[in-house]
């Protein structure tokens, strides 16, 4: 399998946090969700692998071909973050311009069409001008988001993108995430950072879990499905399964839990229903089973 991105060691040293040391590989040709609470280090590991800031330690690999951030690398890598780095009284207008003269395959007329298929009203369209101070956070997203798929792209670096959308567009978030990665015929990649997978799970082919700037779990989320099973029932059963779970929640009458797939036989025999995780699922108890090894 190839990789839109290798790391080894990556690492990132703050007064009163670090990232690291991290081992992953991103698959090209897939979209690959970064899931973890607040302060995981989700967007200090984007921002790490944009160049936006400088890794302590490790090395990192894009496209099998370059171990650093060249101008060439920046030209096939598009980023976007749910807080802006311009200017809070530019326009539309004023960010193509912006990145015309930083990207070599920004297209106006195309960002003008996105922006219109994304409901950002923007003088390119001939509407009223808008600054982004005047514009909902959404909207701001959603303008961002435009001047990336405005780009000839091999990879897609985007922290948050569904943070401000509405429902609505978030799905349709997702839907042009599959449109970008079907149109590279195996060479496009995606990467997106979220707290809350609920609304992009159709997003994910691949997940790396972050916890406390440390990889917890990661791996595609068909094989992580069949790795790890929900088991619920009766607190009737409880006793009896409990040893299987690797995380807990119960009521007076009720209790669920992971368990892992190896075991679902054994729980079945003892009377517990199972089931297949949903991603939503996997987040919170591969998340809250972190929690609980970060704490012994």
């Amino acid at each position: 399998m190839k990789a839109a991105i290798t790391a080894k060691g990556l690492t990132k040293v703050y007064k009163t946090f670090k990232l690291g040391e991290l081992d992953f590989e991103i698959p090209m040709g897939f979209s690959t969700a970064l899931i973890g609470a607040n302060g995981a280090g989700k967007t200090t590991l984007i921002d790490t692998l944009c160049g936006i800031i400088e890794k302590t330690d490790g090395e990192v690999t894009y496209f099998g071909e370059a171990s650093d951030t060249t101008a060439e690398i920046k030209e096939r890598i598009g980023y976007c973050a749910a807080q802006s780095f311009y200017p809070a009284d530019w326009t539309a207008k004023n960010i193509a311009v912006s990145c015309e003269a930083a990207f070599k395959s920004f297209n106006r007329e195309k960002f003008a069409k996105l922006c219109d298929e994304m409901g950002v009203e923007s003088e390119l369209s001939g509407k009223k001008k808008k600054n982004l101070m005047q514009m909902s956070d959404g909207n701001k997203m959603r303008i961002y988001l435009a001047s990336v798929f405005a780009r000839d792209t091999d990879l897609l670096v985007l922290d948050e993108p569904g943070s401000n959308l509405d429902p609505l567009m978030r799905d349709r978030l997702c839907d042009r995430f599959r449109q970008y990665i079907d149109e590279g015929d195996g060479e496009k990649s995606i990467i997106f950072s979220t707290h809350n997978i609920s609304d992009m799970e159709y997003a994910a082919d691949y997940v790396i879990f972050m916890s406390a700037g440390k990889i917890v779990e990661q791996g595609f989320v068909e094989d992580l499905k069949e790795k790890y099973i929900i088991v619920r029932d009766d607190i009737a059963t409880y006793e009896s399964v409990k040893s299987l779970l690797l995380t807990k929640s119960k009521n007076a009458t009720v209790y669920s839990g992971l368990a892992l797939a190896e075991n679902k036989e054994k729980a079945e025999s003892l009377g517990a229903g199972t089931e297949i995780p949903t991603l939503q699922q996997l987040s919170i108890e591969i998340l809250k089973l972190a929690e609980m090894n970060e704490g012994k």
